[in-house]
């Protein structure tokens, strides 16, 4: 069943800059549909992906904060990291939460704010000083059921406990009983988790990952979607992909294959029904920003801090350019999905920026490269200037309004209207007659996580602040 769904669930802006020496773009005004949580997992999209999960609520990422029953402190790593671990703080914040690297569903690192991870000397005391996980710092998470509690047994064997001159020590070999009076038992609060693409696959391991995701990626979306998508007026479609793609069929842990099959077949079925292709980059390695859809492992951002990590990044660029520059329905190449500030730097943005245009135009003179502007970025005009050198080269800026529930009881009309009133100072900032074209992407609330989201994504004059629609495949 098909149908227009009523209320916008949030809108993304995408501001567009187009330089004067390009040629005409084919097939505008684009009309695209994001395929999101189809080549890259997005847990909020498609939960029940991680529900064969065992304790799928300790996945890579998942913050957990321990306070001892004996002591009624939570468990610190001093200075942040560096020192020592004590049970003594009253409240639980940066220093208090630890973040879980899963070895399987049991075992697991713990790192800490400053990002060592938590390991047990010699003679038994409890510190967090490693820069890189070992045996030393592999910890097995013992929960007693039906209640948040947990013991933590060491390496050596023994559990760690919460002695009563506040240090934490692994050196506990009794049985428990769970009771208050135990210094091995601890109280845990789970903060927060991540469920992307590391997490589902490390989740759930190579071997059952592999037919899981095999099969979502072949029934999530198919070839009637396309059909659909043409025939209801759309011009293009949006596919986010993961920097891993490149090395299909054999990714490096914990990834796994054929995500590259399933884009070879979108290709086809865009040829078919004369539908347009942009190649997101939605994840990069190391990550562009801290969320699950960059498939950060533990919610580091860690993209562009380096030459070497940039270069990789191209590479990924050039293996899709060149893939499928061919191709009569590659539209554009987005590099690089929500780059978040200040960890992006804007320089090392403008870096890869550069490499990965010059990586497209190796293989395509044709084809628009999309520039992402950096979240959180305090001027969105920051590449206006740099991109206006670069024929057919487009800035992609994104406004949220999904995360304020006024929106809930709008109605399409008030919507729209909002957008219209609040969004026009925005958008002339970024606007030039015959220059600059600004548009945006409407993303319509969803009935069900089984219904594809449709998203109308347009370039267009600024003047078209027109009515926002989109289209749900229910």
């Amino acid at each position: 069943m098909r149908s227009r769904l009523s209320h916008c669930f949030w809108l993304l802006v995408a501001l567009c800059f187009l330089s004067r020496r390009a040629a005409a773009a084919p097939r505008l005004p684009v009309r695209a549909v994001n395929l999101g949580g189809w080549l890259v997992t997005e847990g909020w999209i498609l939960p029940s992906l991680f529900d064969g999960i065992p304790n799928k609520d300790l996945l890579d990422g998942t913050q957990l904060q321990f306070k001892s029953v004996t002591q009624n402190g939570y468990v610190a790593a001093e200075k942040g990291g560096g020192a020592g671990l004590v049970a003594n703080r009253s409240q639980a914040s940066g220093w208090e939460t630890f973040k879980l690297w899963r070895i399987n569903e049991t075992t697991f690192n713990l790192k800490v704010f400053g990002n060592q991870f938590v390991g047990v000397q010699s003679d038994g005391s409890v510190v967090a000083t490693a820069t890189s996980p070992g045996k030393s710092e592999t910890f097995r998470l013992v929960r007693n059921a039906g209640q948040n509690r947990m013991r933590i047994m060491a390496a050596n064997r023994l559990f760690l406990q919460a002695n009563k001159d506040s240090t934490v020590t692994a050196d506990y070999g009794k049985s428990t009983s769970w009771g208050d009076d135990d210094p091995s038992v601890f109280a845990v609060t789970r903060v927060t988790g991540l469920q992307g693409e590391y997490q589902i696959c490390n989740g759930y391991g190579t071997a059952k990952a592999t037919p899981i995701l095999k099969n979502h990626w072949s029934t999530y979306i198919v070839e009637d979607d396309f059909r659909f998508i043409s025939e209801s007026g759309l011009t293009a479609v949006r596919i986010p992909v993961g920097w891993w793609i490149a090395s299909d069929p054999s990714p490096p842990a914990p990834y796994i294959g054929g995500s590259l099959q399933t884009l070879d077949k979108a290709f086809k079925w865009a040829e078919e029904y004369n539908l347009g292709v942009i190649i997101d980059l939605h994840a990069a390695p190391g990550s562009q920003n801290p969320f699950e859809h960059s498939a950060s492992k533990d919610g580091s951002q860690d993209w562009g801090t380096s030459a070497a990590n940039i270069a990789q990044t191209v590479q990924v660029i050039d293996f899709l350019a060149s893939r499928y520059a061919a191709s009569p329905s590659l539209l554009a190449m987005e590099l690089l999905n929500e780059p978040l500030a200040p960890g992006a730097s804007l320089e090392s943005l403008k870096t890869y920026y550069r490499d990965g245009y010059n990586a497209v135009r190796k293989h395509s003179s044709e084809a628009y490269v999309i520039m992402s502007n950096r979240l959180s970025s305090p001027d969105p005009t920051e590449l206006l200037e740099f991109a206006g050198g670069l024929p057919r080269a487009v800035i992609d800026v994104h406004y949220y309004v999904l995360f304020n529930s006024m929106f809930d009881t709008f109605t399409v009309q008030q919507n729209i209207d909002f957008i219209k009133t609040n969004y026009s100072s925005a958008l002339s900032t970024v606007t030039k007659p015959n220059g600059w074209l600004s548009g945006r992407c409407p993303m319509q609330r969803r009935k069900s996580f089984k219904c594809l989201q449709m998203h109308r994504w347009m370039c267009m004059g600024r003047q078209h602040l027109d009515g926002l629609t989109g289209l749900s495949r229910m």
